[in-house]
């Protein structure tokens, strides 16, 4: 799930680019772990930043046009360049593993409950 331009514009400039942790939730729906890559995918030479967020989940079907709320928890890494789709593709599964690890630990798994995540009922977007 990749946010707007807009959206990208409107984190702190100061964050570093690179690999991090946290919860996601899509629409007033469960919360779910996440990856989050915050920078310019230097594999796609991509000229604009992006923040793509990988929620650790099989949804049933598309969310485009829903809510994404996302809280950040921790860094993995820095943003990297990679020689293969293969070198990068086991890279990011090894974010994935490292992300529920740390999600498992109860100083993080307690953030999961947090209000933040619960919009109010007007909010509500395709019955989620």
């Amino acid at each position: 799930a990749n946010f707007s331009e807009q959206v990208v514009e409107s984190f702190p400039s100061d964050i570093s680019t690179g690999i991090y942790y946290g919860w996601a939730c899509v629409g007033n729906g469960d919360v779910h772990k996440m990856v989050l890559s915050i920078g310019w995918n230097p594999f796609y030479k991509n000229i604009k930043k992006s923040v793509e967020t990988h929620i650790i989940h099989t949804f049933k079907e598309d969310f485009y046009g829903e809510i994404l709320s996302i809280v950040i928890v921790g860094y993995i890494r820095p943003e990297k360049n990679f020689d293969s789709l293969e070198a990068l593709i086991s890279a990011i599964q090894e974010d994935i593993e490292e992300a529920k690890r740390q999600l498992d630990l109860p100083e993080h798994l307690k953030l999961r409950e947090d209000n933040f995540f619960h919009l109010p009922e007007g909010k509500r977007v395709n019955n989620h």
